[in-house]
């Protein structure tokens, strides 16, 4: 049975159990669990509204049987069939774009969290940040890597482009500031900028680790054009970077020392960390610190003998 509603490629693809045979029970499990928690949330939140609420007429509140919206009301709203949206309630096995659950979102009037949690729920990324809030925690993630020093630390946002560094990320590895405004990406950097890649003591094992780990963070993103934008253009002018890409290497961050041989301290080896914020979780902080004690000494020294009365890190919302 479908329903040919405005949204018709988001009926039912198959049968019960059809997707789902492929994968062990545990897989199984987890996911019928999703979609009766979706199924659950969705229908919490329809009844918390009134029809006043989204801008229909109140009616004769006899005539609602149950609190909240009719699920008719709540399809008409988001342009989606109603059997659809039934189906979706129940927890079945169905399909569920980006476009359409953000309309669901929008339709029961969901907060950020809320809308955040709806995707979760439905196995669709985190949804972009509006321009309009993004600048307000940028403070924020320029104080955390401010507070990282003598070590560098920067933070990026799930393609990789740079959110916020500190001072030592500009003495030590790069200053984000010297790429062009719509260029200021790890990737970009790494494979384009020379200076980078000649004090990189093993640059085609960090580079390649990069392209690796961006393949996997690209696979959460499907469909995303920031993410195929930046694969075509590095593709153009980097021929490392096309035929390393070509190869499909997927593999997650593992702890790892990167060597620089630095013009004014000599060579430093750098531990490197991953840690993303409990509020923004697609956001990724690198830390990059001094493996030994003599590398710390130099480090502190080299800091010293740069310090100004100002943060490069005033620049990472540029």
């Amino acid at each position: 049975m479908r329903d040919h509603g405005r949204h018709d490629n988001e009926a039912a693809s198959g049968g019960p159990g059809t997707r789902a045979a492929s994968h062990g029970p545990d897989r199984r499990s987890r996911t019928s669990s999703r979609r009766a928690e979706l199924g659950a949330f969705l229908r919490a939140r329809r009844a918390r509204l009134r029809p006043s609420d989204v801008g229909l007429p109140e009616g004769d509140p006899a005539l609602r049987r149950t609190p909240g919206l009719r699920r008719e009301e709540i399809a008409e709203l988001s342009g989606v069939g109603v059997t659809w949206y039934t189906y979706l309630e129940q927890g079945r096995d169905i399909s569920a774009s980006a476009q359409v659950i953000d309309a669901l979102a929008r339709a029961l009037l969901l907060d950020p969290d809320e809308h955040r949690h709806l995707r979760h729920l439905a196995g669709l990324a985190p949804p972009d940040t509006p321009s309009g809030e993004g600048e307000r925690p940028r403070d924020r993630l320029r104080r955390l890597v401010d507070a990282a020093a003598p070590n560098a630390a920067c933070v990026y946002d799930a393609r990789f482009d740079y959110l916020a560094w500190n001072t030592p990320y500009t003495l030590l590895r790069h200053d984000p500031l010297t790429l062009p405004p719509d260029r200021r990406n790890l990737l970009w950097m790494m494979f384009t900028d020379p200076g980078n890649r000649a004090r990189m003591v093993h640059w085609e094992r960090a580079a390649r680790a990069l392209i690796s780990q961006f393949r996997a963070a690209m696979g959460h993103r499907q469909g995303d054009p920031a993410f195929t934008a930046l694969v075509t253009a590095l593709s153009e002018v980097s021929p490392e970077f096309r035929e390393w890409w070509a190869d499909y290497p997927v593999r997650r961050f593992r702890p790892a020392t990167v060597a620089i041989d630095h013009p004014e301290i000599g060579r430093l080896d750098l531990e490197m960390f991953q840690l993303r914020p409990a509020e923004h979780p697609d956001l990724l902080l690198v830390l990059q610190v001094p493996a030994n004690e003599d590398g710390r000494r130099r480090v502190s020294a080299l800091l010293d003998g740069r310090r100004g009365p100002s943060s490069a890190s005033e620049g990472g919302a540029s």
